[in-house]
């Protein structure tokens, strides 16, 4: 090892091509005495593909984290090296990792980071749209108020957006980000540095035209807004005012649903406060 002295090893492995592994990040994860990952069948058949043979697996990932936390702490102490690693890409970025980095960090275990490749920085050098600054923000929420809620926190802050999705939820989260977000560029980056590495650049506002089925892992990158996208507070009243005069026995919730459609920078939820407050 490059070093004699106990060390976790954050170590970025390929998104898809092995021949993206560097010559230290080979020596690194064979040498160490340990190699955490996600998933360890996974992991088993990047090592078989990259020619590599590891001295020891051991699974960590979010179920089982904190559990396995001290036990990794204590072969750190004993002077061993250890590797981390995740699925594909650079650990930590959305993956477990990060309590065990602050936890040696804590303790004066030197932790060091071997560079490499990372889906986010990928999607966004090769979408064409501005990279910084830029905002990662993992996998968004499973619920559509809690998607609606997390775009609203950036609707006006000028930085591009860069997140993973599932294919599954793909279509809706990107219905939510345009009722929130507005009209702003698009790219839908699959299956990064595979043989059918596809970069689909689009609008907000044409997502519709998007009908055929993805597969693969999915980043999305979102440019920052074009304009000032939040509709005031009062243009909101206004529109919720005439809403009701329109259909006065509307569900303050529907109401609320409808008006949203019509606003930007607003979560069905802000609208909804805002009619209470505005009683």
């Amino acid at each position: 090892m490059p070093s004699t002295s106990p060390r976790l090893w954050v170590v970025a492995t390929p998104l898809g091509n092995p021949g993206d592994l560097s010559p230290r990040a080979r020596e690194v994860l064979t040498e160490a005495a340990l190699v955490l990952a996600e998933d360890t069948r996974r992991a088993g058949q990047l090592f078989a593909r990259c020619g590599l043979t590891a001295q020891r697996f051991m699974s960590f990932h979010d179920h089982n984290e904190e559990e396995r936390l001290p036990r990794i702490l204590d072969e750190l102490r004993a002077g061993a090296h250890i590797a981390l690693i995740s699925d594909a890409g650079m650990p930590l970025m959305a993956d477990p990792g990060f309590r065990l980095v602050r936890a040696c960090r804590a303790e004066g275990i030197d932790v060091s980071v071997l560079p490499g490749p990372s889906a986010p920085i990928t999607a966004l050098a090769g979408s064409g749209i501005a990279p910084q600054p830029f905002t990662f923000l993992g996998f968004p929420p499973r619920k559509r108020s809690d998607v609606e809620k997390l775009f609203a926190e950036y609707a006006n802050v000028r930085t591009t957006l860069v997140f993973f999705e599932r294919k599954d939820r793909l279509a809706d989260t990107l219905d939510a980000a345009h009722a929130v977000l507005g009209p702003r560029e698009c790219c839908i980056a699959r299956e990064l540095t595979k043989p059918h590495e596809e970069f689909i650049l689009l609008r907000l506002e044409d997502r519709a035209q998007l009908t055929r089925e993805l597969l693969g892992e999915i980043t999305v990158v979102i440019g920052p807004p074009e304009s000032v996208t939040a509709t005031p507070r009062a243009e909101v009243l206004a529109l919720l005012a005439d809403e009701a005069r329109a259909a006065p026995d509307e569900k303050p919730r529907e109401l609320a649903r409808r008006v949203h459609e019509a606003t930007r920078g607003w979560t069905v939820k802000d609208i909804y406060k805002l009619m209470q407050d505005a009683r």
